[in-house]
């Protein structure tokens, strides 16, 4: 049955600019969200309302569908109505250094915990010397020296007064105290008896005076074993009255501090452990006292031994102060860097987000995801301590939402197993990738972990979901909601006019020209040719929006007001020369002759197939000869695919190859078993072949050479096949069309020219308008073929043939000669194998 060319009206669906009421999108009101994505916000909005264990969310969806926006969009408008999560701080554990305490407090009062103790230890450095120097304290501390003192000399002063009676002086020495005997009456009286004069004593003198003696240095012995525990006592005394001056000063100065926080049991319990280190402290406010140059003495013998510094040691006052990492307050603003204006607050750094934070964590390694422990170089060491803590996207993100890019998170190294970890565990723990790694072994921190409470966003496109769900048995666990965006929604009256007011959206925020009518009609079909559909229209707004900045630029250097139809047009046209020049050198090297195919004239066995190149953004069709030649062969019929043998071949395009050799063998002598030995190979191709978009073009190369009928070289074919003949839908068809179009454009229409396509892609077809005014001009036909069969009578002029009642096919058809030829071949087959075994008997 002849089929028919299609009709010029069905090769290009413009849009009906009737159904619009609007003079520009200047008119319209913005679009909150996209257009046709309802699950995809439905699965959002489950996403963030179940709050259990594992139910974060994965975005999936091609790129440059707006993925980012609608979820930042999304996200804002919900965060605005919840309550802003805790603040969070690291402060000093008194007890365990190395283990800093983590404080949890009411949104927007981590602040006022970090300026209050830094005006605490402003004013203890002033109050405390002043103290110290008042009346009161002054001679309190002086009754207590005066005491101290009078013990002491009261006990020498008696042991004095027993030596003298006894002719015993008491003498003071550099290396203590001595006892000597004295001139007693003999005109020295008083003056210590030299050694000479001593052992002029009699012996019974001298024996007394030793024995005198040692009983006095009992004396002396037993003064100077009480010392200690007098000077134990003093100290006692000075410290217990430095302790009772400074409770009650750090009880009057911390009182209003400790009201503030008394409902947050955490810095309540932290502000009492402050007070008791600041008590046992108070002498390091004393300006350059004994207890702060002693930490400095130590500090400094320390780095001499080559041992880290102990906590604080030149500075003993950061001890009190207060690393805040999380800061929130009743109307946050998103953190992060965010490519999209949409929700952008000019001079912020991030978009306006509400009550529950909304972070996009572009760069996501493992320090910037879980935070990190930083070390100061000073005097030679690395130091570190509490302050050095900083938080990650994590901490800001914690009560809020994390928006993150898979595939940027995955090519971090050890950031996705952290990631995991820190949701499985549901707390943040901050790792160092060096001790991760055991590449350092710096004395560091072992920050107290954070309670985590977020939902995780990951962005990406459907093969990485499908991968991670495939190979990564956690994945699942994590990611329980899938929010799937469409690549394309149906292109009806409805849809058109919410793509009209996502246009205007678009030129507000881009601060474009509107779109009249005529442009957004002209946008909405070159939606409907990205998406390669007629009854479709595009998701993937980057290109869009490109094409919006290209056009306003084109409209704009005409002084226009708005942009229409021929602005898009102009636009459209200068984005396809600046890329051409491929497509131009493929064109050149067909028409000069270096490639050959050929538009004119009939070859049996030979027929031009039709393919896609696609180079990053850019892709163009291109005609390839492909042929076939068919010769009787040795056994079971075999179709040998060239590009297989050689490794160029991928896998579908040997599968479409092994189904026409199906179809042949499914067609043909149904009774007899028939041998072929064929060979089909794409000519000049020196790069990879797959898909199966060809294969009906190889049966027709096939059924050609079978049937020795020469095929029109006039046609070009897409299409796959199935195994019952059915030609089936390809993509690119319209590149594909235009491939061969342009070839023949070139060379000249005769009006003989054409292509081959499947029927069902009939309803992509949205072509150029040089192709379509050459097709209502009668120089050019699109074919819609639903079998092999229909292509067969156009290509070779003939109709294939049904086999009738007789189990045969009409005399002189396609089909006909073909059976005959295979036939033939399998009668000689038979001859020559029956002449082989009389050969071998003889």
């Amino acid at each position: 049955m002849a089929v028919d060319p299609i009709p010029a009206d069905l090769l290009y669906r413009a849009c009906d600019l009737k159904q619009f009421t609007f003079e520009t999108t200047a008119d319209l009101e913005d679009l909150p969200g996209l257009v046709g994505q309802e699950r995809a916000v439905e699965a959002l909005r489950f996403g963030t309302s179940i709050h259990r264990h594992g139910y974060n969310i994965f975005v999936l969806g091609p790129e440059g569908a707006g993925k980012h926006e609608a979820v930042l969009g999304f996200l804002a408008n919900l965060a605005v109505r919840q309550k802003a999560p805790s603040d969070w701080a690291y402060v000093n554990n008194f007890r365990s250094p190395n283990k800093p305490i983590v404080l949890e407090m009411a949104a927007g009062s981590a602040r006022g915990l970090k300026e209050g103790m830094a005006r605490l230890i402003d004013d203890f450095k002033i109050s405390v010397p002043a103290l110290l120097e008042s009346e009161e304290y002054q001679n309190r501390r002086q009754s207590i020296e005066e005491e101290y003192r009078e013990r002491q000399e009261k006990a020498f002063e008696e042991l004095r007064m027993n030596a003298e009676a006894e002719s015993i002086a008491l003498l003071r020495t550099p290396s203590g105290f001595a006892l000597a005997p004295i001139h007693h009456g003999d005109g020295h009286e008083g003056e210590v008896l030299k050694p000479d004069e001593f052992n002029k004593l009699p012996e019974a003198e001298r024996k007394r005076i030793e024995t005198t003696i040692q009983a006095l240095q009992k004396e002396l012995a037993d003064i100077l074993e009480h010392i200690p525990a007098w000077e134990k006592e003093h100290r006692d005394r000075v410290t217990k009255l430095n302790r009772e001056i400074a409770e009650r000063l750090i009880e009057q100065s911390m009182r209003d501090l400790r009201q503030r926080f008394d409902t947050m049991p955490a810095v309540r319990d932290w502000l009492a452990a402050v007070a008791a280190d600041l008590v046992d402290n108070i002498g390091i406010f004393a300006g350059q006292g004994d207890q702060q140059q002693q930490q400095v003495t130590i500090a400094l013998q320390a780095m001499a031994q080559g041992q880290p510094l102990p906590f604080g040691a030149l500075n003993p006052f950061r001890r009190y102060e207060v690393n805040v990492i999380v800061e929130n307050n009743n109307v946050p603003r998103s953190v992060g860097t965010s490519p999209w204006k949409a929700h952008m607050e000019p001079d912020t750094g991030g978009y306006i987000g509400g009550g529950a934070p909304i972070v996009y964590e572009d760069h996501p390694t493992l320090q910037s995801l879980v935070g990190r422990v930083e070390h100061l170089p000073q005097m030679g060491a690395l130091i570190t301590d509490f302050m050095l803590i900083k938080g990650g996207s994590l901490h800001r993100a914690n009560g809020g939402y994390l928006v993150l890019d898979a595939l940027k998170i995955l090519r971090e190294p050890l950031s996705w197993d952290a990631l995991k970890r820190t949701l499985r565990r549901r707390k943040i723990v901050i790792e160092s990738p060096g001790e991760f790694l055991s590449l350092v072994s710096t004395v560091s921190l072992e920050p107290e972990p954070i309670p985590l409470d977020l939902k995780v966003i990951l962005l990406g496109d459907r093969y990485l979901y499908y991968m991670l769900s495939n190979l990564d048995p956690e994945f699942s666990q994590l990611f329980k909601v899938a929010a799937d965006f469409e690549d394309e929604i149906d292109r009806e009256a409805e849809n058109d006019l919410l793509y009209a007011r996502l246009l205007a959206g678009m030129c507000r925020k881009e601060e474009l020209l509107p779109l009249d009518r005529s442009g957004v009609g002209r946008v909405i079909e070159r939606a409907s040719r990205l998406a390669e559909d007629a009854e479709k229209i595009t998701t993937a707004m980057w290109p869009i929006e490109d094409l919006l900045r290209e056009a306003d630029f084109v409209a704009r250097s005409e002084s226009k007001a708005c942009i229409s139809a021929r602005h898009v047009d102009a636009a459209i046209e200068a984005q396809i020369a600046r890329a051409d020049r491929m497509r131009e050198r493929s064109l050149e090297m067909i028409t000069r002759d270096i490639v050959m195919i050929d538009t004119e004239g009939a070859v049996a066995g030979q027929v031009n197939g039709l393919s896609v190149l696609s180079m990053g953004a850019v892709s163009f069709g291109r005609p390839s000869r492909i042929t076939a030649r068919v010769r009787m062969g040795m056994g079971a019929a075999r179709v040998l695919d060239i590009e297989r043998e050689v490794d160029l071949g991928g896998p579908i395009h040997s599968k479409g190859v092994l189904i026409l050799s199906g179809y042949l063998s499914a067609t043909f002598l149904p009774e007899i078993p028939f041998s072929m030995s064929a060979s089909l190979v794409f000519e000049q191709s020196y790069g990879g072949v797959d898909g199966d978009s060809a294969s009906s073009a190889e049966l027709y190369a096939l059924i050609s050479a079978l049937a020795e009928m020469p095929i029109t070289q006039a046609l070009a074919v897409t299409g796959s096949v199935n195994q019952l003949g059915e030609v089936q839908a390809i993509g690119g068809v319209n590149d594909k069309i235009e491939g061969f179009f342009d070839i023949c454009m070139r060379r000249g229409l005769t009006g003989d020219q054409g292509v081959l396509i499947p029927a069902a892609n009939v309803k992509h077809l949205m072509l150029r308008q040089d192709v379509v005014d050459a097709v209502e001009r009668g120089m050019f036909a699109i074919y819609p073929i639903e079998r092999i069969e229909d292509g067969v009578e156009l290509l070779m002029g003939c109709p294939a043939g049904e086999r009738g009642p007789d189990g045969t096919f009409p005399q002189g058809s396609v089909y006909a000669r073909a059976e005959a030829r295979l036939a033939a071949f399998a009668e000689n087959q038979r001859r020559f194998a029956q002449r082989a075994d009389e050969n071998g008997k003889k």
